[in-house]
């Protein structure tokens, strides 16, 4: 979208479909510990959306073996909103 950072999508299978799921910022995703692999068996929570006409998934939580990683607020705030970019701390 218009004015908006690249972002991160991971594509997840389930026995009932194959589903995008929408991460957030390249510059906030790849800066987190959690490191994502294809094949990883991981647990999504979040909000089924439908984006360009095609369902989709806004991830809040990621958990993957015992690391998690929570994106948005239970309210769908974006963590990193008012992350200062360059910096490894909010303000």
């Amino acid at each position: 979208m218009r004015g908006m950072h690249y972002g991160i999508v991971a594509i997840l299978k389930t026995p009932k479909e194959t589903i995008p799921v929408h991460l957030g910022p390249q510059w906030y995703i790849e800066r987190l510990d959690l490191k994502l692999q294809k094949g990883d068996a991981v647990e999504v929570k979040g909000s089924r959306v439908t984006f360009g006409g095609k369902p989709a998934i806004i991830a809040g939580q990621i958990k993957k073996g015992n690391e998690s990683v929570t994106l948005r607020s239970d309210s769908g705030v974006p963590v990193w909103a008012g992350w200062r970019r360059g910096q490894n701390r909010y303000p």
